[in-house]
């Protein structure tokens, strides 16, 4: 029987790993954002876990053991101040692991590996990116796109407040998996946090309608004489057909995949038969306008 095989060595003496281990945690505390590789990052992850326990038990014992097992012994203030404040209420779960491809030259599998609901938190800018996405979709399925880039996108925290109350399985303007992720992160942050969380998805909503909602709000701060000679300088940008989709650009509410938009013409149509002598083009011929949706 094989005894004292519960983790990994990542292929280092055990000196040599736990230094590594040591160093990565270091960072990790400094900058409570790091990228390595994936094993790395789960053993990291591990060893994080039980400073932040230590830290938020709050004794003395636990401070010197920290304070000797990072690198950089001034961090253990951060450690048992700032880190064990934010995670007062939190039962576990301190760190999150996200995939990132994989390393150009060895091929290994890259990670971020991250505290929750730190400055910087992935999720929690993806879910708000998410849920202005979606947001976005729906107003595009009741009003044009036009319109849309006229009168801009509001009520996204009400939404937002009204999904934090409902089930896995109930029916919201929210996809089952957003609505989960929206809850996930709020769960544990103040008071405030669904405020900047709005904030940020009527920014990205607006980050989708970038170019007509600048225009519009030009031509309103300007005076009528600036704006008739901008409108004669600058005519390229009258109209929303101006804003052309690249190939594999998907607009918010569109139910096709990215991967099959990119393909274009290579993508398979149901009931054609392509001859062998016909030559298919990769990507449209004519790029789509907002105006289609």
């Amino acid at each position: 029987m094989k005894h004292g095989m519960a983790f990994r060595k990542l292929s280092r003496t055990p000196s040599h790993r736990m230094l590594m281990l040591r160093n990565l945690v270091t960072s990790l505390v400094e900058h409570e954002q790091i990228k390595t590789t994936l094993p790395k990052a789960r053993e990291a992850a591990r060893l994080a876990e039980k400073v932040i326990t230590m830290a938020k038990k709050g004794r003395y014992a636990g401070y010197q053991r920290a304070s000797g097992f990072l690198l950089q012994p001034k961090l253990t203030s951060k450690v048992f101040t700032t880190l064990a404040e934010r995670y007062r209420d939190r039962p576990g779960g301190y760190t999150r692991i996200h995939k990132f491809g994989n390393r150009p030259g060895d091929n290994a599998p890259h990670a971020i590996l991250e505290f929750v609901d730190n400055p910087r938190d992935l999720k929690y800018e993806m879910t708000s990116r998410a849920v202005g996405w979606e947001v976005l979709g729906k107003e595009m399925r009741e009003r044009s796109a036009k319109t849309l880039a006229e009168e801009g996108v509001d009520g996204v925290a009400e939404l937002m407040q009204k999904e934090l109350v409902l089930g896995p399985k109930a029916k919201g303007d929210l996809r089952p998996r957003t609505r989960w992720n929206l809850q996930k992160v709020l769960k544990y942050r103040p008071t405030g946090a669904l405020t900047e969380i709005g904030f940020k998805a009527e920014d990205h909503i607006d980050s989708l309608l970038a170019k007509p909602l600048s225009i519009k709000t030009l031509r309103e701060n300007a005076d009528k004489k600036a704006a008739d000679t901008a409108e004669e300088n600058q005519t390229y940008f009258r109209s929303l057909k101006d804003i052309k989709m690249n190939v594999g650009d998907r607009a918010p509410g569109q139910t096709r995949s990215a991967l099959t938009l990119a393909r274009g013409g290579l993508g398979w149509q149901p009931g054609r038969k392509v001859r062998w002598f016909e030559r298919r083009k990769l990507g449209v011929e004519k790029p789509l306008d907002w105006t289609q949706f």
